[in-house]
């Protein structure tokens, strides 16, 4: 996310080097390479070769929020599988799902992280 909201905050002033964004926001070089080229293949970001080349976004930051980003790198919102929306099991535990109130209660949790996640922007972060 430090990666994203650098690149959200020099929109408009071209592409940013791996290795500038590495320095400034701590992260290590190897690692961000990885990360940048994920976010390049889900269509956040754009790329140039060369001497000026680096990174940019190419989706505006009010247009990006932090669902999509957590989504594919940490997986599924929800703290347990039964709740979760993408990638429900069913609890080997639970002996009815339907009256369950500890499964009411994460599914809460899921459902406003979810909507927290979703209403926040890289704009947001920026602002």
């Amino acid at each position: 996310m430090l990666a994203l909201t650098r690149l959200a905050k020099e929109v408009g002033n071209g592409a940013i080097m791996i290795s500038e964004i590495a320095k400034t926001e701590n992260i290590p070089q190897r690692y961000l390479e990885a990360i940048l080229l994920d976010l390049k293949k889900l269509g956040m970001l754009g790329s140039k070769l060369g001497k000026n080349g680096g990174y940019y976004l190419i989706r505006k930051p009010e247009d990006i929020n932090l669902s999509q980003v957590v989504r594919h790198f940490e997986g599924p919102i929800a703290l347990v599988s039964c709740v979760s929306e993408k990638a429900y099991q069913p609890c080997e535990f639970c002996k009815d799902e339907d009256t369950c109130n500890m499964k009411k209660v994460f599914k809460d949790i899921r459902d406003y992280t979810y909507m927290k996640l979703q209403q926040t922007t890289l704009l947001d972060l920026i602002s």
